[in-house]
């Protein structure tokens, strides 16, 4: 079969496109060909690269038949589903581009957008983030649930933007070379990376309704969604001084604790108080004073661990199956 014509650089593409995808062998071949007509026109060298996160429908097949004929593409195929973070993850380990853009793959997000992404990057930004100004999706299930989580991310790690849930995103290459990602917190990507001042910015896009193929999003996102704000935040505020949140609390418990059994002290001494009658508030107060001995131990703990995290920071999220490439890497298993 003969190769279409690339405009990419095999070793370092300005570019790098990064789709993870979930069960959407429907939007696969669209998905591709509105991609290559906006890179083509862009004339900037570039790189696609599909992350198959496990599908169960035929995506793989449709992606190995689209990097059979495009030597622009980059396949990598996890070994089961691993969710949306991992998948984006992989792709970020594997990127070569200088400006890396992500997007979800099942057309939801316009690839005809990506020069505006991109001439944000140009005028300076490190992170371009994508807006849905005009949500399509359930009211009930998927955009109160957002705008709840946009309003109070916002507020806890102080990044002035709307929209942090959606993938469709552009960022300079050191970006994401200084995150690594779990959980769910693709999403929270800018907030991440805010405390290390790179400059971040949004612009508005179109929330397009899906054509083909099942959502794969659910109400049980929102429960996930909840505990990862509280990650996100500890992580920007505390992740490299851990006893500063746990020490507080450990002095706050303590010093109720303690204040309780001096009040009781002091009445007993010099008003008489009945001990026997006031035994409850005192076992609460050894109880307060116990717990916050127990939290400044657990900061104690965390600091530890927190050394360990920036130390090692080289754990994966994901399994690679195989990865379609040219060169030494071509449809090398279990890379």
């Amino acid at each position: 079969m003969e190769y279409e014509r690339m405009k990419a650089d095999p070793e370092h593409p300005q570019i790098s496109i990064v789709i993870p995808l979930y069960n959407e062998e429907g939007n696969v071949e669209e998905m591709h060909r509105r991609l290559k007509t906006v890179l083509d026109d862009l004339g900037r060298t570039y790189e696609i690269i599909y992350i198959d996160d496990g599908s169960r429908d035929r995506t793989y097949e449709s992606l190995r038949a689209i990097y059979e004929r495009d030597l622009s593409v980059r396949v990598i195929k996890l070994r089961r589903n691993f969710g949306q973070t991992a998948g984006l993850q992989a792709g970020f380990d594997h990127v070569r581009g200088d400006v890396i853009v992500s997007m979800d793959g099942d057309l939801q997000h316009a690839p005809e957008e990506i020069p505006q992404f991109l001439a944000k990057i140009d005028e300076g930004y490190d992170i371009v983030s994508g807006w849905r100004t005009d949500r399509k999706d359930n009211a009930v299930f998927r955009k109160f649930p957002s705008r709840v989580a946009n309003r109070a991310m916002g507020r806890l790690v102080k990044v002035k933007i709307h929209d942090f849930g959606t993938t469709f995103k552009a960022y300079r290459r050191e970006v994401v070379q200084s995150i690594r990602l779990f959980g769910e917190l693709h999403r929270f990507i800018p907030a991440l990376i805010s405390r290390e001042g790179f400059k971040i910015t949004e612009i508005p896009i179109s929330n397009i309704n899906r054509l083909k193929g099942k959502s794969n999003y659910g109400i049980s996102r929102v429960k996930r969604v909840f505990f990862d704000l509280l990650t996100v935040k500890f992580m920007v505020s505390f992740i490299d001084r851990p006893l500063q949140i746990f020490g507080l609390l450990g002095m706050s418990f303590g010093t109720i604790g303690f204040l309780i059994a001096a009040a009781i002290t002091v009445g007993f001494y010099f008003f008489g108080w009945n001990i026997k009658e006031n035994l409850g508030n005192l076992i609460f107060s050894v109880f307060l004073m116990i717990l916050g001995v127990f939290f400044i131990m657990i900061g104690l703990l965390a600091e530890v661990v927190s050394r360990i995290y920036f130390q090692t920071h080289q754990i994966r999220i994901y399994s690679v199956d195989r990865i379609d490439e040219r060169g030494e890497g071509r449809g090398v298993p279990g890379a």
